[in-house]
This record gives structure tokens, sequence and C-alpha cells, in this order.
């Protein structure tokens, strides 16, 4: 059931963003194009209003200097042991729980809590990185406890300088978490469906190690490479690199960092009919959103193809949209330029 508070992925998409933050709002429309997702639900920002409400953190954020690292650090402290510490309302609390119950009930109950904020991955600015993310969180106060967290990331002492130096108001700030069943990735990378490198719209690259994406996201782990043609198919390049550590489901829950044996460190993680399914996937949500998309996924024990994660690529984008003169307030500036002439 969807409520103001809850919203399940079958429900929300990109144009809920206000409320469901980028993540959120990227996980809903993928589930609603049939693409093949972890299931789960967004804690929404009207959450994380009522929870803020009474602790006036956006005063403080908003009288802060930007550049003024030493005030930022120590707001940061205060906030975010404020937040962390808050006990939610009963109501709110009950919700949540609810809602967890009944995804575990769907999928098991290991989840990740992911944070969500309402600016990510927006076309002029990104928070990607900036906020928190919990993986094999394996019992609601657990759960809880990861939400709060979520929320107080929102006052970390990067994502206030990120905003303060951009002039971001605080008002249009809010932060939604997501809720969402654990992959238990044998394999699991990113994708871009167009160079990284080079900003070529023809081919699609592809990245990826053995174990939990956030190896390869958290630059613990070089990651193996393909170059595919988003045409044809056909494999250009295949660089294969020493893959020596894992990110693993620990015994206790949360994510421990194991050795890769010998024999698996620099053997390929995925076959060619693995690339060629992420390369039909890479093409569909391209298709779907209109534009060149970072795409995080996962292959599970079973061989699965999940994403966990699309969002619009920034690099190539900007430069192609960026002017590529001033305009010059005399018309024959550029002609007296070209001849030295002064003006």
């Amino acid at each position: 059931m969807t409520t103001a508070r809850i919203g399940w992925f079958a429900q929300i998409g990109l144009a809920d963003r206000p409320r469901v933050g980028g993540k959120g709002g990227s996980l809903g429309e993928l589930t609603r194009a049939g693409i093949a997702v972890p299931p789960g639900f967004v804690i929404t920002t009207a959450a994380f209003e009522e929870f803020v409400a009474a602790l006036r953190l956006r005063d403080e954020v908003a009288a802060l200097e930007a550049g003024d690292l030493a005030a930022i650090e120590a707001c940061s402290r205060r906030l975010r042991a404020r937040v962390e510490s808050e006990e939610l309302a009963a109501s709110l609390r009950t919700e949540i729980g609810a809602a967890y119950r009944e995804l575990a009930d769907r999928a098991g109950g290991a989840v990740a809590v992911r944070s969500s904020a309402t600016t990510e991955d927006a076309s002029d600015a990104s928070f990607a990185g900036l906020q928190d993310t919990y993986l094999w969180i394996t019992n609601e106060e657990r759960m809880v406890d990861r939400v709060r967290a979520c929320w107080a990331s929102l006052y970390s002492v990067e994502s206030i300088a990120y905003r303060r130096d951009r002039g971001i108001a605080e008002g249009v700030v809010a932060m939604a978490v997501v809720v969402q069943s654990m992959v238990d990735a044998r394999v699991a990378g990113v994708m871009f469906t167009r160079s990284p490198t080079t900003g070529d719209r023809s081919v699609i690259t592809i990245e990826g190690a053995w174990g939990l994406g956030s190896a390869v996201v958290g630059g613990e782990v070089t990651p193996d490479r393909w170059v595919v043609s988003k045409i044809t198919g056909e494999i250009s390049v295949r660089d294969l690199s020493n893959k020596h550590i894992e990110h693993r489901r620990a015994p206790a829950g949360g994510v421990e960092t194991v050795e890769v044996a010998p024999d698996r460190r620099t053997a390929a993680c995925l076959d060619d009919a693995q690339l060629e399914r992420l390369r039909i996937v890479g093409r569909q949500v391209e298709k779907h959103y209109g534009r060149a998309q970072d795409i995080e996924w996962a292959l599970d024990a079973n061989g699965e193809l999940l994403l966990l994660q699309s969002r619009p690529e920034t690099v190539w984008s900007a430069k192609e949209t960026a002017p590529v003169a001033t305009a010059a307030t005399d018309p024959l500036a550029h002609v007296m330029s070209i001849f030295g002439g002064r003006h």
C-alpha cells in the first residue's frame, strides 16, 4: 500500500522525484518499465519533513558561509548527532516497520537502506556519493537506525559544503530513503551507455568484478572492462584486471571484504552471453529514458540480471550543452582578435 510516507516501487516514477528522491524515482521508473529491479519501497520526503520539522536544521545550515569549513564541520557534527539520536514518532515508526515486514514477507529480510536526496541525479546537480548506503541489514531495528543515518547524511560535511558552494536553498533539499531487498551478487558493476572516456555514443562500456558492486563503486578493486558495440554487440576491448578482493555478506550482517581465490583473480567475471544480456538491457534503459545512462547492475547466484540504479550520464552531456564561446559585446571583436588588433 502506498501512502504519503511510503511509496512502493511499482507505484512511483521519475515524476515523483520531489517526494522520493533521484534514486527512488529511478528505481520506480525501472520497475514500471518492466526492467528487473530488486523489490522495495521508499520512505518519502514527507516522513523526513515530519521528522526534522522540530529540529530547525535548515536554519542552521542556511546561516553558514560558503567556504567556512570549520563552521561547516562543527555544524555537521551537531546536526548529525541530533538526527541519529532523535526518536521517531510512534505512528511513523509503526508505518515504516509495517512496510519492512511486508517486504520481508515478499522477498526475504535482508535489505539495503539507501539515501535518495531530492536533488541527486538531476541534470544540473548531482548528490551521488554524498549520502550513505547500508547493505545487508537483517532486522527491523537496525533498518530504522539506518534510515535515521541516511537522513543524517544530508548534513555530512561534504553535502553541506556542496549545497553552500552552489547556493542551493535548503528549502528545496530533502531526503527520501530507499529500502530494497538485497541481491546476493556473484558479480556486479556499472555500465555506461556511451563511452565515459571518449563520449562515443555507439558503444556501451561495461565494468564488473566479483561480489557486491560496492567494491567497484567505492574504488577498492579495479574491475574488468569491456567495450561493446551498441548495435552489433561486437566486443572491441577486453581488459581483464587482477580482482584481488570482493565484498560479501558478513555472517552477522553488513559487508566484509574477502580475498579472491588466486585462480579467479584474473579470470573474466562475465562471459560473452552475459555481456550480451547487459548490452540489450542497457539499450532498453537508454531508449526508455531517451538519453545516455550510468547504470549499476548485479548478477545473483542464479544468474539473474538485476539493475540497482540508473542515472543520467552527465560528463559528456554537460560538455555538449556548454556554449562553445562567450558572446562578445562588440560583434567585430572576434575579427579584430584574429588580426591582433586592439578593441
